[in-house]
């Protein structure tokens, strides 16, 4: 870490530039002898992700590492969500990265300890810290080196593993990931009673059961509608079965909660459109719930690959959007009108559907263009 950037002048500079244009000021000379240009605007770019995914970084003398890092840091939304299930009196993050996570998790403990291999990255961690008043055990290891060679034990043991390989393209499957979690789980076990992973939202989920041992939770954790990660809990004292949590931060969905599994011995009942149309919220659609839902809030399906309900009673406590709507023909569509427009199995997609019959983006009505087992449909809300 360059000690310089906690320079007074330097923090006024990156204050001060917090809305310049990036790009522009990469050309320019930095004022500082013992500060690059790149070095300024990483700590600008960190600034402007800390203000929607970490406020409470916003504030002097903290340090931003480089963009890979900001871009993998969990929100503090979903952090302090994890927070509120992981408890007890020793915590050891094995892939700290910029410890957004571990800093949130480990309020819930006493000893805390914190691995990190990149050992300019952990200096700006231990320095953040002591900014904050928090205390850590900093250990600058590989994960494997230190799972080989730790006598501890820790009530819980976090990580994120990186998702990208040696070329920086994405990398999804568990072995892929660095670490590989497939080689290494028998090791998180003996040191830990219970084990937490971040995952990659677009994870298999049917996948992850398969390869994954002792596996006793998962949640899958959205924010307004966007599912950001895929947590897993493994339990090294054993499980029985495996629950999971859809949750939908910063909206008014209640979090869905069944055991893997219940899908499978769940079925449909098929209808035209009633009364209310329902559609799922992503966190349900991810998880693939598509029969349970239905049987859960007593919803009959409209087409097999159509993830829309319908019921003559609308029931609030559905987790996604519900409409009071009525069947139109195209017809009676009227051109230059604004409407909100969903396209869920239907050939033509939202802005296809926007030329073909001259609508506008906007509005309080909605357009649901669909299929049911009889045919396409168009829904207009009531």
């Amino acid at each position: 870490m360059n000690e310089s950037l906690l320079n007074i002048d330097v923090q006024k500079y990156i204050n001060a530039n917090l809305e310049s244009d990036l790009h522009s000021l990469l050309l320019k000379k930095s004022p500082f002898e013992n500060v690059t240009m790149l070095e300024i605007v990483q700590q600008i770019k960190g600034k402007n992700v800390a203000r929607k995914k970490f406020p409470y970084l916003l504030q002097e003398n903290i340090v931003f590492p480089v963009q890979l890092s900001l871009e993998q840091s969990s929100s503090d939304k979903t952090a302090l969500y994890k927070a509120d299930f992981l408890h007890g009196n020793s915590f050891i993050d094995l892939t700290t990265g910029f410890g957004i996570d571990a800093y949130y998790l480990s309020k819930n403990f006493n000893d805390i300890s914190l691995v990190e291999q990149n050992a300019d990255l952990l200096d700006i961690v231990q320095h953040n810290w002591t900014v904050l008043g928090r205390k850590a055990e900093f250990v600058n290891q590989k994960l494997e080196y230190f799972l080989g060679n730790t006598n501890k034990t820790f009530d819980v043991a976090y990580l994120d593993p990186a998702r990208r390989d040696s070329n920086k393209n994405k990398v999804f499957l568990l072995e892929d990931l660095s670490p590989n979690i497939l080689e290494i789980q028998d090791q998180l076990t003996t040191i830990s009673k219970k084990v937490v992973i971040k995952l990659s939202p677009l994870i298999d989920l049917k996948y992850v059961v398969s390869e994954v041992k002792n596996l006793a939770r998962i949640d899958i954790i959205a924010i307004k509608n966007d599912v950001k990660e895929i947590v897993l809990t493994v339990s090294g004292e054993g499980y029985s079965g495996i629950t999971c949590h859809c949750i939908n931060l910063e909206s008014e969905d209640a979090t869905f909660d069944f055991n893997f599994g219940d899908e499978e011995s769940v079925s449909v009942t098929f209808s035209e459109p009633e009364k209310y149309i329902y559609i799922p919220n992503n966190t349900i659609l991810k998880a693939g719930i598509f029969n349970l839902i239905a049987e859960k809030f007593n919803l009959k399906k409209l087409h097999p690959n159509t993830h829309i309900y319908t019921s003559t009673i609308e029931n609030k406590e559905f987790p996604g959007r519900v409409f009071e709507m009525a069947i139109i023909e195209g017809k009676q569509i009227k051109k230059k009108d604004k409407y909100n427009i969903i396209a869920k199995n239907y050939p033509l997609k939202p802005d296809e559907i926007k030329k073909k019959y001259g609508i506008k983006d906007g509005g309080n009505q909605y357009l649901i263009f669909t299929q049911s087992k009889k045919g396409k449909l168009i829904l207009k809300s009531v």
